[in-house]
């Protein structure tokens, strides 16, 4: 709340002045919040306990009842990562996993969802340009559709719009131009027909669109799924789609293990250290991680480096740590 409070009254300006589009722009930046800050907040909440457990001398009659520390810190990995787990289930829903673009969309255009303009890509031997498209409303305007084979033009489709329906584009009229094989004076020259009820792009969804070809990164767990098994023999770079489903399923995970190499930093008593300062270094160094962490994101989103390296290598080294303090720390009272 703290983060949409400030972002409300450094934008309140340029918002629309409608109610109910005020109401979803605050929506969808508390969504946004949760999405960046609710991995950090659990490691903040296991520090806050640990100090009350210290202060309390709570922690000391759990050791002195024959507690182990694995016993003590069982229940926050266990508890943090069913909260991970609940989180990445969220990403399966539009509105949590582009929060972001959304409120940006209300903040621009007083509208969550702006029409895509000059989307032009590939699919299997045909390059399709749509001139505009209209997620919402599954529609695209302005439609070309180019034919290509051994690398020469064969055909073009031309339709002022198509609808998506039964799990394809549908183009109710359109001109089909095809180009002779022989380009000689004696070939019969361009033939245009009329051509009606047709079908492209099986399978490529509006929002899919939308995402894969913007270079947009933040998509569903659904979206990024079906649009990496559906570009993946088409010579098309889907690291995006890779680093989507990193950060999704393997970015949240730093959680418990930063939870478990931290836990063990900490003395039982007051007696053996400062409270004010440990907490202090514990919120530094949990803060300088998760901003490394999210740099390297952001790095592989923009394919500088490898999402295996930005992504999966640090939470797979901070995983192998944690994993050598809890085998040390096993069997030790």
């Amino acid at each position: 709340m703290f983060l949409v409070g400030f972002d409300y009254m450094d934008n309140a300006d340029s918002l629309s002045e409608s109610a109910n589009l005020m109401l979803i722009y605050l929506v969808y930046k508390a969504f946004f919040a949760i999405d960046m800050l609710l991995p950090l907040s659990l490691i903040f909440a296991m520090i806050s306990t640990k100090i009350f457990l210290i202060r309390s001398n709570a922690l000391v009659s759990f050791y002195s009842l024959g507690y182990s520390r694995i016993d003590v810190l069982r229940p926050f990995v266990v508890v943090s990562t069913l909260v991970i787990v609940l989180f990445i289930s969220l990403h399966s829903l539009s509105s949590f996993s582009r929060a972001e673009e959304f409120s940006k969309n209300i903040r621009k255009n007083s509208a969550y969802l702006s029409p895509t303009k000059d989307l032009f890509f590939t699919h299997k031997d045909k390059y399709i340009y749509f001139s505009e498209m209209l997620p919402l409303q599954e529609k695209a305007k302005g439609i070309r559709v180019f034919t290509i084979k051994d690398n020469v033009l064969k055909e073009v489709i031309v339709a002022s719009s198509a609808v998506y329906r039964d799990d394809s584009w549908y183009i109710r009229k359109a001109d089909i131009i095809t180009k002779p094989d022989d380009m000689s004076f004696d070939s019969p020259g361009m033939r245009i027909k009329e051509g009606k009820g047709l079908k492209i792009l099986e399978g490529f969804r509006p929002k899919m669109l939308d995402q894969v070809y913007e270079g947009k990164v933040n998509f569903t767990i659904k979206d990024a799924i079906d649009a990496l098994f559906l570009l993946k023999d088409q010579n098309i770079n889907i690291s995006a789609i890779k680093g989507a489903l990193y950060k999704i399923f393997i970015y949240p995970f730093f959680v418990p293990c930063l939870v478990v190499i931290i836990f063990f930093f900490v003395p039982i008593s007051v007696r053996f250290l400062n409270v004010s300062l440990f907490s202090f270094g514990a919120i530094l160094a949990t803060l300088l991680f998760w901003g490394v962490l999210f740099m390297l994101i952001e790095i592989s989103n923009n394919k500088i480096i490898p999402s295996e390296v930005g992504v999966v290598a640090p939470v797979v080294i901070l995983f192998l740590i944690a994993l050598r303090q809890w085998r040390k720390y096993r069997l030790r009272r």
